[in-house]
């Protein structure tokens, strides 16, 4: 069955932008979400294997972090030769983090 193709969707960039700082965010919540029930959901970890799983998971948290936030930047500077639009992802998506932070930091002090 062969199905036509469609036209492919342009987002804009202040949209890509959102879901990438969306994508942050659940990340770094589930990060956060590890760190504070931790110790609940694994029970007390020796002395070693405590800093070494919190070495790795700060390590690979960084590559994550880092392929959600400049992933398709780099795709959009190196192969499609687009280095405005890839400037304008990533100030976008600053813009995003800042607002979500600020909106984090209200909800936390009206409560």
């Amino acid at each position: 069955m062969c199905l036509p193709f469609k036209k492919k969707k342009n987002f804009s960039v202040p949209f890509i932008a959102f879901f990438q700082a969306l994508g942050l965010l659940f990340y770094c919540g589930l990060v956060g979400l590890l760190f504070w029930r931790g110790e609940k959901w694994f029970g007390p970890i020796s002395y070693y294997w405590g800093p070494l799983f919190f070495l790795v998971l700060f390590i690979v948290s960084a590559l994550i972090c880092a392929l959600i936030a400049f992933g398709y930047a780099f795709i959009l500077f190196w192969e499609r030769k687009q280095t405005m639009e890839a400037f304008k992802l990533i100030i976008f998506m600053t813009a995003w983090l800042a607002l979500f932070t600020f909106l984090i930091v209200l909800i936390l002090l009206i409560s």
